[in-house]
């Protein structure tokens, strides 16, 4: 019954966010007085329409999608209210009204976050004694002659390796999407008013592994991150399984496991864990291997400690920080998922687990409001904003890549059309956006497989 609740809430979702986007091409085409036949969610037969002025409002069968169906979009028709008797001005705001409107509802429902909660603000809440980030000297960068040593709890972290960071999330994601080098790190922070600057010297660790990382807390000892290319990755463990056993000793917690490990360093002996994936118990001889590498100052000790931690908790803000944060959550949400197309893009992170459709958003959907329940209706719906936030984002960034058949797509020809005064021919155009897609409809059954083998398997 749960995953049947989470499936219709996850089609609700899903339907709000289409609607909003649709919703952007229509007010702006009406506006700029180009027709629009139909209006739709979903595709396939029609199940319901109604008719208000010129528009059908339609919902469909497969609720996979949506519409704002333009006169005479996919054709040269140059009738009167037709897209293609605008100029192009007029059909780029109409084209690019659907991803802006994306932005627009993650601002919203981010408002209502941060209006309840409050904001993450990415202050220092600890600092390791004697850490390079504690022993570094740091220079006002204002005043040359102004020199502290060491971050302090409740300062303000603003820049870290030159990414400017707004809000404590930031830190995470650099954290996760970024391997350190061997080079300084440069750190801003702000205390007392002041902006200090800074190169802080990473410190080698060496140590054997088998790459994956943990909460070492009172509960039971979920596995966080698995390190691509790691050893547990290569035996097919995954991300949110449970370890049970190791060596025989039961592992009720993740502080368990972290003081097991502390009594039990890993040596290069192969070692025997029992894992949950998915309910079914999973026992794996494991190899740990040795390595030398840089890493954050943020990470020592088999990642248990931290020569800095950033604050995790929310801060409640007045009316004008909750507009601002609210921005900076949109920014950070659209700079994110341009960071991570990126890294697939390089096979840094691999599409086979890090990319998702329908099928393992409805999972992770579900794993959100399980986790919440016990916190109340409030944070139920509050992390499913937080869910919805990340979706449209993503949707927006997504349809403005420039690729056929996308609205991204659609104005790389427009903007074709700006700069040779010339627009390209519909049909030459109508094949590009087919052939793409032929394309999308290939890669969304290669998704959905990929979902089945994940979340199933």
């Amino acid at each position: 019954m749960d995953t049947v609740i989470s499936i219709i809430i996850g089609i609700l979702l899903f339907s709000t966010i289409i609607i909003f986007h649709e919703l952007g091409h229509f007010i702006v085409a009406r506006k700029n007085g180009i027709k629009v036949p139909e209006f739709m969610l979903g595709m396939g037969p029609k199940l319901f329409s109604f008719k208000k002025g010129d528009t059908v409002f339609s919902l469909r069968l497969f609720l996979i999608g949506g519409a704002c169906q333009m006169l005479g979009e996919d054709t040269d028709s140059m009738e009167e209210g037709s897209f293609n008797s605008k100029g192009p001005w007029a059909r780029f705001a109409t084209i690019f009204a659907g991803p802006f409107f994306n932005f627009i509802l993650a601002f919203v429902f981010a408002a209502i976050i941060i209006g309840i909660l409050g904001f993450d603000s990415p202050e220092a809440t600890y600092v390791k004694e004697g850490s390079p980030v504690a022993t570094t000297v740091y220079t006002n960068v204002e005043d040359p002659n102004d020199k502290i040593t060491g971050i302090s709890e409740g300062d303000v972290i603003r820049k870290y390796d030159g990414t400017s960071i707004t809000v404590s999330r930031e830190l995470l994601y650099y954290f996760v999407l970024n391997k350190m080098g061997v080079d300084p790190i440069e750190i801003e922070f702000e205390y007392d008013g002041k902006v200090y600057r800074g190169l802080v010297t990473p410190t080698i660790y060496k140590k054997y592994t088998i790459g994956f990382s943990y909460n070492a807390d009172e509960n039971e000892c979920k596995i966080g991150e698995v390190t691509e290319g790691g050893v547990l990755e290569s035996l097919g463990v995954r991300s949110g399984d449970i370890i049970l056993k190791v060596d025989g000793t039961e592992i009720p917690t993740g502080k368990a496991m972290n003081e097991y490990l502390t009594a039990h360093p890993l040596d290069g002996s192969i070692i025997e864990m029992e894992i949950s994936h998915k309910g079914n118990v999973i026992t794996y001889q494991v190899q740990p291997v040795y390595s030398e590498s840089c890493v954050s100052p943020r990470y020592f000790e088999n990642s248990m400690g931290f020569y800095f931690d950033h604050n995790s908790s929310r801060i409640k803000g007045n009316p004008f920080q909750v507009i601002k944060y609210s921005l900076y959550e949109v920014k950070f949400q659209i700079s994110t998922t341009i960071k991570a197309l990126g890294k697939l893009i390089t096979g840094q992170i691999s599409l086979k687990n890090n990319v998702g459709g329908p099928v393992r958003i409805v999972s992770e959907l579900d794993n959100t409001i399980q986790e919440s329940k016990e916190d109340g209706l409030l944070y139920v719906i509050l992390n499913l904003l937080n869910f919805a936030i990340l979706l449209s984002a993503n949707l927006g960034v997504m349809n403005l890549l420039p690729l056929p058949a996308l609205d991204g797509g659609r104005l790389i020809f427009i903007i074709i059309e700006l700069i040779f005064k010339k627009p390209i021919p519909k049909e030459k155009e109508g094949i590009v956006h087919a052939i793409g897609l032929v394309f999308f409809l290939v890669l969304m059954v290669l998704v959905l497989f990929n979902d089945i083998r994940y979340v199933f398997f």
